[in-house]
């Protein structure tokens, strides 16, 4: 009898020369311009092998069939391509020759009718055609020039996921300057641990955002961000709340600041213009969680990540400029500035502002891929998770016939998931694991609108990312779980740290590990189908009696179980000398009208033990009333497991919600 899990979840449909996913088309051009390319039909495993294998050439052809606008030579398109390094005057340098801008790639492209919608927690609509897109960057990029900002200049949003902060991003790109920002729900401390590392021009800000059915007001901590910015010289505010009370607190708090529609307007009759610049000038600064120290600043540059974007956008999902994106997330998450890049497409993007799942509507989502036809649905596994235990099944309640592709990421998405996309959600839905990071602002790992999708999988690594398992010696590891590399050079590499002149930063982050590869940090496997399964952080991984366990192989198990709305798994050194263990330690946070007794814990234990083996077995398992997680949501277990060796938690900042640290110290071995 086959094993279930050996059976494809779901099978790309049968495709022909007129109806192919824009992969397939790219693969068959780049065949009939290089004999030595696979044929168009051979397995993608072939593909990838060709395109990491190739990169001038691949890259190049991106460049060239997607229509992007740079100027100067193409060749040659990676120098010093043999290190795997910083990039700089000793490690890989891409297109050094070629000059472009992000801003004209993304406003050249974007349709008449609709590019942006915004919607929000409160009902509110809003709508943007590509002409008023156009329009307002055009403007905001001439009152940035007017006041005073030049290439290299950084220009900060501390805002919701509104219009004003896609407008924001795109203006300073046009003149040149680098893009950061931080979301509104970050504290004080937590924006001048980012900000105060990159003295800001201009800082734009809004007078508040919703969230789970509260106002929350922003003017008073930017007040405080402000006077701790010496750096700023122009603070500009949307009134995203737009009543009487937002009106009262920016008086109070912010009046040297101008409103956005005044500082718009001063570049009202600005001249279209865009400034060309080297292929590796910054275009965002993105930052690290931070919770074990200072966020790492890393620098991406525009050419780099715009071809990256380019060609998950266009080859891995498949985006058309008909069709519509949806991706939950805040202008915090590197999710936010992907869901940017698909612009370049001619695609619409949705922006949300609010809660996933507010407890008024928890649907709300789901209305809103019904309501505007969306045909790209992005999420994270916890949403996933959690829509199913509170029983959610839009397959019966919406209609969602426009949705051809379901994306996840933040943390590995469990199998159990993947039952419920296929059985509550949408049977016949692409789903599409994808994984990569902050750190190269794009995926290692991700989907293919030309190969199966099995359960627990991502279905394949990215064309032209040469992405490996590694064991701790260095060899690579097959059917078994190891260190995920990268062994060679890739366009959205940071171009660099900020504050890092001699790369020291850059290279204890990543080569110091594997000296000359990339080590991200993730402990994955390839499957037998060339999949990739994200078994946790490396650094989270757990040891008990030297066996090295992912925590997504606990978190899979236990987070199928009604009674528990989340956890977090722990390793805490026990004994000392020879008898010097590890013991895994994991803690609930349960349903309301639930207490975990020792009927729970054997039943979460024998779970846990049919599912992997004796050694992913708990030996304590408590509850808890909440669980640290970072500001992008993401459960903090590095700062879980300092607290319980009686260690500082160097950056509390980070944490959404600081407070849950306490509950953890009762259990502390010191």
């Amino acid at each position: 009898m086959t094993d279930p899990a050996a059976r494809p979840l779901w099978r790309p449909p049968v495709f022909d020369d007129h109806h192919e996913p824009r992969m397939r088309g790219v693969f068959r051009a780049l065949r009939g311009r290089y004999n030595d390319a696979p044929d168009a039909d051979a397995p993608y495993a072939a593909w990838h092998a060709w395109s990491v294998a190739h990169p001038d050439r691949f890259w190049t052809r991106l460049i060239e069939g997607e229509g992007l606008v740079v100027e100067g030579d193409r060749a040659p398109a990676l120098v010093r391509g043999e290190r795997m390094a910083p990039p700089g005057p000793d490690g890989p340098q891409w297109f050094p020759k070629l000059r472009l801008n992000f801003a004209e790639n993304v406003l050249q492209t974007l349709a008449g009718a609709r590019a942006i919608v915004a919607r929000d927690e409160r009902g509110a609509r809003r709508e943007l055609s590509g002409t008023e897109v156009r329009e307002h960057v055009r403007q905001l990029a001439g009152a940035l020039r007017a006041a005073g900002v030049v290439p290299g200049d950084r220009v900060v949003g501390f805002l919701p996921n509104i219009p004003e902060a896609i407008i924001s991003a795109l203006a300073a790109n046009a003149v040149g300057a680098v893009w950061s920002s931080c979301s509104p729900d970050f504290g004080v401390n937590g924006v001048l641990d980012r900000f105060g590392q990159i003295a800001p021009k201009v800082l734009i800000c809004a007078d508040g955002y919703t969230y789970a059915g509260k106002r929350i007001d922003c003017l008073e901590r930017t007040a405080a961000i402000v006077a701790t910015l010496p750096s700023v010289r122009e603070v500009v505010r949307v009134s995203f709340l737009a009543d009487d009370e937002a009106e009262r607190l920016a008086a109070k708090h912010l009046p040297q600041s101008v409103r956005w529609d005044d500082f718009v307007a001063r570049g009202a009759d600005a001249p279209t213009r865009f400034e060309r610049l080297p292929f590796d000038h910054p275009l965002y600064i993105m930052y690290s969680s931070g919770t074990t120290g200072l966020p790492k600043c890393m620098v991406h540059g525009q050419g780099g990540t715009l071809l990256q974007h380019v060609k998950e956008h266009a080859l891995h999902c498949d985006l058309q400029s008909s069709d519509t994106l949806f991706y939950f997330t805040t202008c915090g998450w590197m999710m936010w500035n992907w869901l940017l890049s698909a612009l370049v497409r001619g695609t619409t993007i949705v922006l949300y502002d609010g809660a996933p799942l507010p407890d008024a509507n928890p649907g709300i989502l789901w209305d809103l891929a019904q309501d505007e036809g969306v045909t790209h649905f992005g999420t994270s596994a916890k949403f996933l998770a959690m829509s199913e235990k509170l029983g959610l099944a839009p397959a019966n309640t919406h209609d969602l016939s426009q949705l051809r592709m379901i994306l996840s990421t933040g943390s590995p998405l469990a199998e159990h998931s993947y039952d419920y996309v296929y059985e509550q959600v949408k049977p016949g839905v692409q789903l599409a694991s994808i994984s990569g990071g902050t750190d190269l602002i794009s995926c290692f790992a991700l989907g293919n609108p030309m190969l199966p999708v099995y359960r627990g999988e991502l279905q394949c690594r990215g064309l032209g990312m040469a992405v490996d398992v590694w064991d701790e010696a260095g060899k690579p590891l097959r059917g078994a779980a190891g260190e995920l590399v990268c062994t060679k050079p890739f366009p959205s590499m940071p171009v660099a740290f900020w504050n890092d002149p001699d790369g020291s930063k850059y290279r204890a982050a990543y080569f110091d590990f594997f000296p000359g590869v990339w080590r991200h940090g993730d402990w994955a496997e390839i499957t037998e189908h060339d999949g990739l399964v994200i078994h946790g952080r490396s650094d989270a991984t757990l040891n008990p009696g030297g066996v090295r366990i992912g925590t997504a192989e606990i978190y899979r198990q236990v987070e199928q179980m009604p009674e528990i709305l989340e956890s977090v798994v722990v390793g805490q050194d026990i004994g000392s000398g020879a008898d010097k263990d590890v013991q895994i330690v994991l803690f609930v946070r349960l349903r309301a009208g639930y207490t975990l007794d020792d009927a729970l814990r054997d039943r979460i234990k024998k779970a846990i033990r049919a599912a992997t083996s004796p050694h992913h077995v708990p030996k304590r398992i408590e509850a808890v009333a909440d669980i640290p997680r970072t500001i992008s949501g993401k459960i903090s277990e590095i700062a879980v497991r300092d607290v319980l060796h009686g260690r500082v938690v160097k950056n509390t900042d980070a944490l959404a919600n600081p407070g849950a640290l306490e509950l953890f110290r009762v259990y502390s071995t010191q």
